[in-house]
């Protein structure tokens, strides 16, 4: 059983290597297809909204990790 345990965790750091980015960039898909279409209405606002989530969650996740790795 500790067999098929580890050989699951191994498959899903193969598609997910930052858990917290990977979580982060799901709510934000989840809030985004939530809330978008109530704050932008018109779909010319929402890809680039959506985008810059993306990209803020992204750029945080590199500063947290630069600064793990400033530590050491």
């Amino acid at each position: 059983m500790t067999g098929l345990i580890e050989f699951l965790q191994k498959l899903g750091r193969l598609f997910v290597d930052d858990g917290s980015l990977a979580i982060a960039l799901i709510g934000w898909c989840v809030a985004a297809g939530l809330l978008l279409p109530t704050f932008a209405p018109q779909n010319v606002w929402s890809a680039p909204l959506f985008s810059l989530g993306c990209l803020l969650i992204l750029i945080g996740n590199v500063a947290r990790s630069a600064e793990r790795h400033k530590k050491r």
